[in-house]
């Protein structure tokens, strides 16, 4: 599985570079994580409902097409997103997911802090308050978009929506628990090798 460090960049060219990708693969194409940091962007998923976001600030608003409702991407929070095969796999959604809750959850262990996955909610938990999202778009038999984990951010942005349509969720990053914080460097290159091995297909 390949590795490509995008850095900090703008949401919707990421975007529009995950739909072309999606769209120009084949079955030889190798499958990839992108790494990536953004400046601050809230995006509205597939069923993402208006009312979620409570704040009409500066912070713009993106339309997408992965699953789930509203949440917030910025500075100091890791993103990944998995351009894999799907069909290379034969297994489910939900496996999927778990693979990379299950990827948060070993990264987070690395750093003594103990989390879950919730059946009924996607993303991962530390005590019942959310520190990754995830929302994946399954088209063309390929998986794109994918995972953020708040590393050390400003988390006050999630007050103005409903996180991934939840009233009232609680957010919490790895600095609340870890101090000094790794850096996002650090945390992504341990994040993108177990992501690697949950994901990678079995007959491979």
């Amino acid at each position: 599985m390949k590795i490509v460090q995008k850095g900090l960049a703008d949401y919707q060219p990421i975007f529009e570079a995950m739909k072309a990708f999606n769209l120009g693969r084949d079955e030889h194409t190798e499958d990839e994580l992108w790494v990536v940091e953004h400046p601050p962007v809230f995006t509205q998923g597939l069923s993402g409902k208006p009312e979620h976001l409570l704040v009409r600030g500066n912070i713009p608003v993106v339309q997408i097409d992965r699953g789930g409702q509203i949440t917030y991407h910025g500075p100091g929070q890791l993103v990944i997103y998995t351009m894999i095969d799907f069909k290379r796999r034969k297994t489910s959604v939900r496996h999927i997911v778990s693979a990379i809750e299950n990827g948060i959850i070993a990264t987070l262990a690395e750093y003594g802090i103990e989390a879950t996955a919730e059946p009924k909610r996607p993303g991962v938990y530390v005590d019942r308050r959310k520190i990754a999202s995830l929302g994946l778009r399954i088209k063309n038999g390929s998986v794109y978009h994918g995972l953020a984990l708040n590393v050390d951010m400003d988390l006050s942005p999630f007050t103005h929506i409903n996180p991934c349509g939840y009233a009232g969720m609680e957010m919490t990053q790895i600095a609340d628990f870890i101090n000094p914080c790794p850096t996002l460097a650090e945390v992504g290159e341990k994040l993108t090798a177990h992501l690697s091995t949950q994901l990678t297909p079995k007959e491979a």
